[in-house]
């Protein structure tokens, strides 16, 4: 049995790929090990990889919503890469559709909408910084 699911960093996000049965203290001990990952590394994006699953219930569905809220609330973006057509048919027969979720088709996809989705708010970040200044700047004169 699987102690732990590896979390990789790759710049500024994590990955991790579900290989295994998710069973109740594995998910509690991911969601712990995300958790203080994307504080650690101040990681903008998690990529959750699980095309190796070909069966979910609604305990993997659950699992995976919540993570992608702890995460949200950690200012990290979040997205499901590789689902199989199954799985998703499983989901929304469950009544689980993951919203609030981004999904991709795979690691490739799924990494270009992280680069993509930091940029924007990257970008509106430093438009709001660059308003600030200008309003401060203007208030001075």
């Amino acid at each position: 049995m699987v102690d732990r699911i590896p979390i990789l960093k790759m710049g500024k996000y994590l990955m991790l790929t579900i290989q295994v049965d998710m069973h109740d203290q594995l998910a509690l001990d991911l969601q712990e090990d995300l958790t203080e990952q994307i504080v650690r590394h101040k990681a903008k994006g998690v990529l959750i990889d699980i095309s190796s699953l070909e069966i979910v219930d609604s305990f993997i569905g659950r699992m995976l919503s919540h993570i992608a809220n702890v995460s949200r609330i950690l200012d990290a973006k979040v997205i499901v890469v590789g689902m199989q057509p199954a799985v998703a048919i499983t989901l929304v027969e469950l009544g689980l559709s993951l919203e609030g979720i981004a999904t991709a088709l795979n690691v490739e996809k799924g990494m270009r909408w992280l680069e993509k989705t930091v940029a924007d708010d990257d970008l509106i970040l430093e438009q709001e910084r660059d308003e600030d200044r200008n309003a401060s700047a203007e208030a001075g004169d």
